[in-house]
C-alpha cells in the first residue's frame, strides 16, 4: 500500500495555483516568457503552435489580470506591445523548471 504523502485539508491554495496555471496555453505562454523577455505578441503567436489570436488574447488578458505578466504598449504606429513576467510570473520559474526537468525524466523517444 502506498503511503499518502500529504493531507490537503485546506485545499484553496493549491486550487489557487491551479486557476492561475491551467488549460493549455497559459504555461506555455509562461514558459516563452522565462526563455525570452520581453516578448511581443506576434513572437509569442508564432512559437505557440495552434493557439489562435482569440485565445491568446484570452489567456494574455487573464494572466496580466492575476498579474503574472506585464503589458507594455508604445504609442506608435503600427502598435508594438510587449510582455514580460512580473515578480509573481518569475516566481513560477521553479515550478515550470521542475516540470521540464520531470519531463526530461519521463519522455519516451519517439519510434
Amino acid at each position: 500500500m502506498t503511503e499518502k504523502i500529504c493531507f490537503v485539508s485546506n485545499k484553496e491554495p493549491f486550487e489557487y495555483t491551479l486557476s492561475i496555471v491551467s488549460g493549455k496555453w497559459k504555461l506555455k505562454i509562461i514558459y516563452l516568457l522565462a526563455c525570452t523577455s520581453p516578448v511581443r505578441y506576434g513572437v509569442l503567436k508564432r512559437n505557440i503552435s495552434g493557439i489562435t489570436h482569440k485565445m491568446l488574447s484570452t489567456q494574455l488578458k487573464e494572466l496580466e489580470k492575476e498579474d503574472v505578466i506585464a503589458r507594455k504598449e508604445y504609442p506608435q504606429v503600427p502598435p508594438k506591445v510587449e510582455y514580460c513576467l512580473t515578480q509573481k510570473g518569475e516566481s513560477l520559474i521553479p515550478i515550470v523548471l521542475a516540470m521540464c526537468e520531470w519531463g526530461k525524466e519521463y519522455i519516451k523517444p519517439l519510434v
